[in-house]
């Protein structure tokens, strides 16, 4: 009997490679002569880098970047010089993981060190950036990564203000770079939630990043007004299309400053592992 073991990661516990061992020994155990296949998946959440790094040809960057709280870390993202495409998977820099239960709070992370490797990855020559948002620790709208990457958001008396969520609420005028950056961009995601509203990002995530009631209302309320600044500001992006509330809002935020096109994490995945071959292949599914 030919079976395919295709698991994602199991959050907070085990990676999506660890699930899919753990099955496969669990199997062997009551039937040795079974011949297995694993194929670890992810739908742009953490573990997407994993998953499809040999298949994009992808070599591993590590540079210096910063956590959701702004601390240092050393993190990776995968390069191919030749295509000039670069993966950044979001949960290695603003991820939930890379924070304990006490740390996590929405009103303070920072999506940073995401804008952080994208830079880096320009600086490389990269033409083309595949972006993985899920998994993530912030409710920002994203403004963290353009921070990083010469955006600069600004309160009513003309001061930066920090690219966190509790400053959503505070920004009147948005600043752009001296060079916009020329990239295409591709975000890759697992949600079709709108911004904001009772189906938005903070109402239907915030809490597992931290939130309480108050903090939820205060985020659902900084991404309404954040994405009337960017209309007025020339970003008109839409906060109803599916997937801008993802990530926090980054969704919208990659749309409204880097043109970014939103795709289906899962599908795109399936499609880099052939995943219809093994299909094929397979006489059972795990």
């Amino acid at each position: 009997m030919n079976i395919l073991i295709a698991a994602d990661s199991f959050k907070d516990a085990l990676s999506a490679l660890e699930v899919c061992q753990a099955i496969q020994a669990g199997i062997l155990r009551a039937t040795p002569a079974a011949k297995i296949r694993i194929c670890p998946l992810a739908d742009g959440g953490e573990g997407t880098y994993a998953a499809i790094a040999a298949s994009l040809g992808l070599e591993p960057v590590q540079i210096a970047t910063l956590d959701p709280l702004f601390r240092p870390i050393t993190a990776t993202y995968g390069y191919n010089a030749q295509e000039e495409t670069a993966f950044v998977e979001m949960a290695k820099t603003a991820g939930l993981q890379l924070l304990s239960p006490k740390e996590r709070n929405p009103l303070i992370t920072t999506s940073f060190g995401v804008g952080l490797q994208i830079a880096d990855a320009i600086r490389q020559g990269t033409r083309h950036v595949v972006l993985a948002i899920g998994g993530s620790a912030t409710n920002d709208a994203g403004i963290g990564m353009a921070a990083a990457l010469g955006w600069n958001f600004l309160d009513k008396n003309g001061v930066a203000l920090a690219p966190i969520g509790s400053n959503l609420t505070s920004i009147t005028s948005i600043i752009p770079p001296t060079a916009v950056p020329e990239v295409r961009v591709e975000i890759i995601c697992d949600v079709t939630n709108p911004l904001f509203g009772p189906t938005g990002a903070a109402h239907v995530y915030a809490r597992q990043k931290g939130a309480d009631d108050a903090a939820i209302a205060e985020l659902d309320s900084g991404l309404q007004h954040f994405a009337q600044v960017a209309t007025e500001s020339g970003y008109p992006c839409d906060p109803h299309y599916p997937g801008a509330g993802a990530a926090g809002g980054m969704g919208f935020g990659a749309m409204c400053f880097l043109q970014a096109e939103l795709k289906r994490g899962i599908e795109v995945v399936l499609h880099l592992l052939d995943f219809e071959e093994k299909l094929g292949w397979a006489d059972m599914i795990v």
